[in-house]
């Protein structure tokens, strides 16, 4: 969807403003150039209006930062005013390559590191902007969602201290589970989908897909995945299939019941290119092995497609997936920090959701319905037409 297809008929909520912690700097940039040109080139009759105060900025940018003191403590810092402003503060919790120093000895930040800085900028507010909202691709704790046995439930705990401390809309993309908001039921909480994006890089990057039951199939690795597999294989008119995973409940392994066996619901899959969907690709034993799967069961081409790509125990078990044929190509998205040594595989293709995030910030800012914005199946069988022709 193109910025200049939406005219808005409402002013701006306050000035916009777009506070980038560290671990984000790189995507908010993106962001803040779509808006900047957008604004200068669309909606004429807000840049003279005397209720759109700096409609029109060179950046919309606000200048911050969270310095740290030699003991590893830190403070938020805002170098410029925010009252009346709609602030939009990005942070991607997983940033792992942001470091300090603690007494001489250099850590890594950690999600909990990237959390606290989030809640230190949004004191420096000091209750002085209009409206703050948070967009956090990842979402901070969200796969400890849910309460087994006697355990925190880090995420709903999470969501409400930013409640409390006046955030009024959080933004995420593709939560682990999406019914972690009933923690705030009457607060502002969407998770985004990049199911347009997916069809676009694999259309864009990967050769010969053909989009019809006869030649394409979904799957989802497990049944935590199944809904958004479900959808995607409706919108592009083909079958899904599912893995359920055995695991061994009398053993815990690093934190987890290890997986016994990955058991298979679904048509054939004789000489079909198979699309593995799922949230997130953590260390990616689970995938690579629903990928072995797939070929023993004959399907011709595997693509893995994940919204976060965070790769914990590196790339060789990829590089060596892709060199034993198991894999065709991996598709995740850039809201969360990428290696070099990822960005320059082969195998990879990076989704660029910047003009996605600047769409719905641009679209929040001016109080309008983002409810377009959040339901790609109209774009996506758009964009497959075209392709198909």
């Amino acid at each position: 969807m193109r910025r200049s297809d939406r005219n808005f008929s409402t002013i701006p909520e306050g000035k916009l403003g777009i506070i980038s912690l560290e671990s984000c700097k790189e995507i908010s940039s993106k962001v803040d150039d779509y808006i900047v040109n957008w604004r200068r080139t669309c909606n004429s009759q807000f840049k003279d209006s005397i209720a759109c105060d700096e409609y029109l900025k060179d950046s919309y940018l606000v200048d911050s930062s969270c310095p740290r003191f030699g003991s590893g403590e830190a403070k938020g810092l805002i170098k410029e005013s925010v009252r009346n402003m709609d602030l939009y503060i990005l942070v991607d919790v997983l940033n792992y390559s942001i470091k300090y120093t603690v007494c001489g000895h250099e850590n890594h930040m950690s999600p909990d590191d990237h959390y606290a800085d989030l809640k230190r900028i949004i004191a420096a507010c000091g209750a002085k902007a209009k409206r703050v909202n948070i967009i956090m691709p990842f979402l901070y704790e969200s796969r400890q969602h849910k309460r087994s046995s006697r355990e925190s439930l880090d995420c709903a705990f999470m969501l409400q201290e930013l409640n409390n401390l006046g955030v009024q809309n959080i933004i995420t993309f593709d939560a682990h589970d999406p019914r972690v908001q009933n923690a705030i039921p009457i607060s502002g909480f969407d998770t985004v989908q990049p199911t347009y994006q997916f069809v676009k890089s694999l259309c864009e990057q990967c050769d010969n897909v053909e989009f019809d039951p006869e030649h394409l199939m979904v799957i989802s690795p497990d049944e935590g995945a199944m809904q958004r597999s479900i959808y995607m294989a409706n919108v592009i008119g083909v079958d899904v299939g599912m893995f359920y995973k055995r695991r061994d409940y009398s053993t815990i392994i690093d934190g987890r019941n290890p997986i016994v066996a990955h058991e298979f619901l679904g048509a054939p899959l004789d000489g079909k290119d198979v699309l593995i969907l799922d949230d997130m690709i953590s260390s990616g034993e689970s995938m690579i092995d629903v990928a072995k799967e797939l070929k023993r069961r004959n399907a011709r081409r595997v693509f893995c497609l994940s919204t976060f790509g965070l790769f914990t125990n590196g790339l060789d078990v990829f590089d060596k997936a892709v060199e034993e044929g198991l894999i065709e190509k991996v598709i995740t998205t850039n809201l969360t920090y990428q290696t070099p040594e990822l960005l320059s595989r082969d195998w990879y293709v990076s989704s660029d959701m910047s003009k996605y995030m600047a769409l719905l910030i641009d679209t929040l800012n001016h109080n309008a319905s983002i409810s377009g914005l959040l339901d790609p199946t109209d774009r996506i069988k758009e964009y497959l037409e075209k392709y198909n022709k």
